[in-house]
C-alpha cells in the first residue's frame, strides 16, 4: 500500500480543508496507483489545496502532473448562510469568496508548487477543452446534479482505459448528505464502463474497464 511521506501528510492535516485522513489515505493509494499510467492526475474541486496536497506527492513520485480545476468561488454549500461557509475565504475587495491565495499558499508551504497546474476556470469549460487522456480523475466539485453531472459528463470521457476515476462525498442514505455523488457513481457503474476497486468511507475509488460512460 503507497502512502504519503510524514511531512506530506502532516501539510495535508494542517491544511484548510474537510477530508478526513482515512480518505485522504485511500485518495493518495489510488493516485499513486494510477500514476503508473504515466498520465497526469486531474481533480475537479480544489477549494484551499488539502486533497491536492496528496496528489501532487502522488504525481512528483510517479513523475507526471497533478492538475486542478476550481473556478476558486466556492460550491454552494460554502457560500456566506451556509453550513460550511468560511468567511476567511472571502474576497473584502469583491464581496465573493475566493480560495485561489490560500490554495496557493497551502502548497507553498508543502513545497508542492512545482508539482502542480492550477486551472482556474469552470469544470464543464475546461473539460470541453481539455484534448488529452488522464490517468486519474478525482471528482470532488459542486454537489447539486447539476453540477456533479456536469464533472461527471466533462471528465469521465477522459480516462484511459486502466484509468482511474474517484468520486467523494458518495452517501448512500440520503440522512448521511446530498446525494447528487452518489448518482454519478451509480451512473458509472452501471455504464458497465467502470468497476469499483476499494470503499473507504465515502470515497469510491473505480477503475475503467471498458468504452462509455
Amino acid at each position: 500500500m503507497a502512502t504519503p511521506k510524514p511531512e506530506t501528510l502532516a501539510a495535508f492535516e494542517a491544511a484548510k480543508g474537510f477530508m478526513p485522513v482515512r480518505e485522504g489515505l485511500a485518495l493518495y493509494e489510488a493516485a499513486a496507483a494510477a500514476g503508473a499510467l504515466g498520465l497526469p492526475l486531474l481533480e475537479v474541486g480544489t477549494y484551499c489545496g488539502r486533497s491536492t496536497i496528496l496528489l501532487a506527492d502522488a504525481a512528483r513520485e510517479a513523475g507526471v502532473a497533478a492538475i486542478t480545476v476550481d473556478h476558486h468561488r466556492g460550491s454552494e454549500e460554502q457560500q456566506p448562510g451556509w453550513e460550511y461557509h468560511d468567511p476567511t475565504v472571502v474576497d473584502p475587495e469583491v464581496g465573493l469568496m475566493d480560495t485561489l491565495p490560500t490554495f496557493r499558499r497551502t502548497l507553498h508551504k508543502a513545497g508542492l508548487e512545482e508539482h502542480v497546474i492550477a486551472i482556474v476556470g469552470r469544470s464543464p469549460q475546461v473539460a470541453a477543452a481539455w484534448g488529452g487522456k488522464l490517468g486519474f480523475v478525482f471528482i470532488d466539485g459542486g454537489h447539486t446534479d447539476e453540477h456533479a453531472s456536469g464533472d461527471y459528463e466533462g471528465w469521465a470521457p477522459h480516462v484511459a482505459e486502466g484509468g482511474t476515476l474517484v468520486i467523494h462525498d458518495v452517501f448512500p442514505d440520503p440522512a448521511d448528505g446530498g446525494q447528487a455523488p452518489y448518482r454519478i457513481y451509480l451512473r458509472a457503474l452501471a455504464s458497465g464502463a467502470f468497476e469499483e476497486i476499494s470503499v473507504t468511507d465515502s470515497l469510491r475509488v473505480l477503475r475503467r474497464t471498458g468504452a462509455g460512460i
